[in-house]
């Protein structure tokens, strides 16, 4: 166990990417205005780190392969980059997803 990172009896902490305390989850800002100023991906590499990404959090948004569908499509084989207004959507989309507070609600 690593003592540097091991912190007990706080009142907050910061659970991947979100401030969790006993008032309930808060984005982190530092974390929101990297993805709010993402521009939209201009080649295949770009295009796949974002789907990376917002695979991490494929669970947190809804119906995430019907949004991403159109992204995914750039990606197959033998079909050239071509980010036309449907990507563009799709890609606003999941961006406005990533930046959202998730509503959890803990068990009574």
């Amino acid at each position: 166990m690593n003592w540097e990172k091991c912190h007990f009896m706080v009142n907050e902490g910061i659970v991947l990417g979100h401030n969790v305390s006993w008032e309930g989850l808060k984005v982190d800002r530092e974390k929101i205005e990297a993805i709010e100023k993402l521009p939209p991906p201009a080649n295949m590499k770009a295009l796949r780190s974002f789907l990376g990404h917002a695979g991490f959090y494929q669970q947190f948004v809804k119906d995430f392969y019907k949004v991403a569908r159109p992204l995914s499509a750039l990606l197959e084989a033998d079909i050239t980059f071509n980010f036309d207004s449907e990507c563009l959507n799709a890609f606003k989309v999941l961006k406005d997803a990533l930046i959202s507070t998730p509503i959890l609600i803990a068990p009574d």
